[in-house]
């Protein structure tokens, strides 16, 4: 990767602030940082992360980028994730659309599942070898891809953890969804965006994630939230040290609506940063695939009330998907590919819960 100095956040970009969440102070189960991380994830869903223990390790994961991305572009299609609803591998620059209008993202990205780092020598989702991941991550699946997802689940799970507590869940409930023993989505992701001087250009389109945690790495700027209430797209300043981390769909299910899986999209750095390769790195933690993602309301007073004081019958807006994890994960990738495009529908399709975001 190149060491060119990431230039400063320009001052005059006005950005959301997230609170800071010492992830040191949660493994102590610290009672004042619990319900500060209670706080985030329940308003805006998003918040800083730091003490994480991963930053070294995240910096060897974009090294790794840098390697895959600098292959020629033939031989990264060999890795190709495909247009079949399979997430693992390979994506091109303007393989998905970022809007119902079908314009094309400008990201390239490799995600490499949770299952095959934890198995390898072994490749169980990505087979066989000639077709599994480019040369360099296999190189260093050993050194750098399973250590980064090892840690990765570690930091997931203790604040997942203690959110299920906070919900009045019995002891380790929301863990059972996320067991290493079944087949997830739960994958890492580097991304790489380049530079332009087209600052109005999406890169990633408006969305809620797929999953349950994200862990997201990145020096430059470009991620944008809608918190509540507002119409107007806020950036997201990157600092040094401190990872950003958010809920996703399933936990905003499973919590009947408690936890926030709130909009997001990704846009070229402000100001000076446009002019910079944007590399970022996320995991992702999702359930197992047979997991049914629906508000645990019986397992929960809390759940049970949120669920019943809420306007579940907004159009769209259910706490029981009647869908796997699975299935709600792949309908999500498939309809997202510009090879499945057929119209606005498609897009339509491949949305989650952000269909019905409210205030």
């Amino acid at each position: 990767m190149s060491t060119i100095p990431t230039p400063a956040w320009p001052e005059d970009v006005p950005t959301h602030p997230l609170l800071v969440i010492d992830y040191q102070l949660l493994k102590q189960r610290d009672a004042a940082e619990i319900e500060r991380l209670w706080e985030a994830a329940t308003k805006l869903g998003f918040w800083y992360l730091k003490n994480h223990e991963v930053d070294d390790l995240a910096k060897e994961m974009f090294g790794l980028g840098a390697e895959v991305m600098a292959l020629p572009l033939e031989e990264k299609m060999k890795y190709e994730q495909g247009d079949d609803g399979d997430s693992f591998g390979y994506k091109k620059a303007g393989g998905n659309a970022v809007a119902a209008s079908g314009e094309p993202d400008t990201t390239e990205f490799l995600n490499i599942a949770k299952d095959d780092a934890l198995a390898w020598p072994n490749l169980v989702r990505r087979a066989p070898p000639g077709t599994s991941y480019p040369a360099p991550a296999l190189a260093r699946m050993e050194s750098t891809v399973k250590p980064f997802i090892e840690k990765s689940l570690e930091v997931n799970n203790t604040i997942m953890d203690i959110l299920n507590d906070k919900l009045g869940l019995k002891k380790g409930r929301l863990l059972e969804f996320h067991s290493n023993e079944e087949f997830s989505g739960s994958e890492a992701r580097i991304i790489r965006n380049p530079p332009t001087s087209n600052t109005q250009r999406i890169a990633l389109g408006s969305h809620t994630d797929f999953g349950s945690l994200s862990f997201l790495h990145n020096r430059q700027g470009g991620l944008q939230v809608l918190p509540p209430g507002s119409d107007t797209w806020q950036y997201v300043k990157p600092i040094e040290g401190h990872a950003i981390c958010n809920v996703g769909d399933t936990l905003a299910i499973f919590s009947g609506g408690i936890l926030r899986s709130n909009l997001h999209r990704v846009v070229p750095p402000p100001s000076t940063q446009a002019n910079t390769v944007r590399w970022s790195l996320v995991f992702f933690s999702r359930p197992g695939n047979s997991s049914v993602l629906r508000a645990l309301k019986d397992e929960s007073d809390i759940i049970a009330k949120a669920v019943a004081t809420s306007k579940e019958g907004e159009e769209g807006k259910t706490f029981d998907t009647g869908s796997t994890a699975q299935e709600w994960f792949a309908r999500r990738i498939k309809n997202q590919r510009l090879a499945n495009r057929k119209g606005p529908e498609t897009w339509m399709a491949s949305r989650g819960t952000e269909r019905v975001q409210v205030a």
